[in-house]
């Protein structure tokens, strides 16, 4: 190929990947549609074949996802608020309070970590998380962090 016709081509090439580089628009999903989207595949039978040799091994676990997923937002004992979750201007609740509507259902809990929450809360599911991380962080969160089992509760 000649000179002259070789950079025609390569001309020819930039224009058009410049061209369909422009059409082309990243347009990230939703919040809500991205929620109700993974609250619809939650589906409560992929958790029921989780087994644990021991329960202390289901807390460590727990502990391990809770400090890489949840710490941040929701604190190292749960209560929501953390700098990190007020710069950025997240309404975080707490998991320990006493009127936490999820305390006493971990069905829930594992949903709204499956599936996250449209006002920030990240669906953990498209993260990556497994059924087994989900059921451990679940069972940290109901049985380590809430302040019944810790015996804090007036």
């Amino acid at each position: 190929m000649t000179r002259p016709r070789l950079l025609a081509l390569a001309a020819f090439t930039l224009v058009l990947a410049t061209a369909a580089c422009e059409k082309h628009e990243f347009h990230p999903p939703d919040p809500e549609e991205r929620v109700e989207s993974a609250t619809d595949q939650f589906d409560q039978v992929a958790f029921d074949t989780v087994a644990w040799t021991a329960e202390a091994e289901r807390m460590t676990a727990g502990n391990i996802v809770y400090a890489r997923y949840c710490r941040r937002c929701h604190g190292p004992l749960g209560l929501g608020d953390t700098e990190y979750a007020r710069t950025r201007e997240l309404e975080v609740p707490s998991l320990v309070s006493p009127d936490w509507p999820l305390a006493d259902d971990p069905t829930g809990v594992m949903r709204r970590i499956f599936a996250g929450h449209a006002t920030g809360m990240p669906t953990f599911s498209l993260s990556g998380l497994t059924p087994r991380e989900i059921d451990a962080v679940t069972a940290y969160i109901l049985y380590q962090l809430r302040p019944e089992t810790l015996g804090d509760e007036d």
